[in-house]
């Protein structure tokens, strides 16, 4: 099965969930779960949400995830039945465009950096909406790759390479802030739009985060960058950390709608 641009492994997610941690539990607080919800996490990856989510509507609710990566699914079942909680969690693997759900299932549905990979994100949406029950609230979050900022003085090469990540490393790298757009086509009702900021100050943890080995060379490869702009573009920012004062951020959107 072919890789959407910027695919990552499971070992990176668990790194970003650690990362993102308080921001995953907006989300859930924007789905306005109760005791006994059914719910679907759209791109659940290793189960990275739907694990905690069950806690969330106890053992009379349903959780429901869907990746299009078998070895994710894998590993999400696995991690539900260490959790002894596959009464009330299941996965499978599924073509977001084309949900094995019937319409009005879901109270509440939520994706989370999945969007920014598909070809048919506004399809992706229709998709939750149809699933989710009248009433039921849908929550996506989703960056916005072009406020990816690094403090460095090479801003010039910086520049390109956020310009680079966002329009030709992802596919949708500036889907953060088409959201809102996306929930008002869909006719969402009550919609509320969150930014969410996010910081890292350690060179070691940022560069694996932002994948800029990979942005890197394929911006090489495209002609983005020179070899020297990189090796200046690297020392910069390897002197920062020298510094203690190695910067960058990016801002998470986070936009959440209910079927009328």
């Amino acid at each position: 099965m072919a890789q959407p641009k910027g695919y990552v492994d499971p070992q990176y997610l668990k790194q970003v969930q650690e990362i993102l941690t308080r921001t995953k539990q907006r989300t859930y607080e924007l789905m306005h779960i109760h005791t006994g919800s059914c719910l679907l996490d759209v791109g659940c990856g290793p189960g990275t949400d739907t694990v905690p989510l069950a806690a969330m509507v106890d053992k009379t609710g349903r959780v429901v995830g869907v990746d299009f990566d078998p070895t994710m699914i894998a590993e999400a079942n696995q991690r539900a039945a260490e959790a002894d909680i596959t009464d009330r969690v299941q996965h499978y693997q599924a073509d977001v465009l084309a949900l094995p759900f019937e319409a009005n299932v879901f109270d509440a549905s939520r994706s989370e950096r999945v969007f920014q990979h598909l070809v048919d994100p506004a399809g992706a949406l229709a998709e939750m909406v149809r699933v989710t029950k009248p009433g039921g609230w849908i929550v996506v979050m989703e960056p916005d790759r072009g406020t990816l900022s690094f403090d460095t003085d090479k801003i010039d090469i910086e520049r390109r390479i956020v310009r680079f990540f966002a329009e030709q490393f992802i596919q949708h790298g500036y889907m953060g802030r088409q959201l809102y757009r996306y929930f008002k086509r869909q006719q969402l009702v009550d919609i509320t739009v969150e930014v969410h900021p996010q910081v890292i100050t350690n060179y070691a943890v940022g560069r694996r985060i932002v994948l800029l080995d990979e942005v890197e060379t394929r911006a090489m490869d495209a002609g983005v960058l020179s070899e020297g702009e990189l090796q200046r573009w690297h020392q910069s920012l390897e002197q920062a950390e020298s510094e203690g004062t190695y910067f960058h951020s990016l801002n998470m959107v986070m936009v959440a709608g209910r079927k009328a």
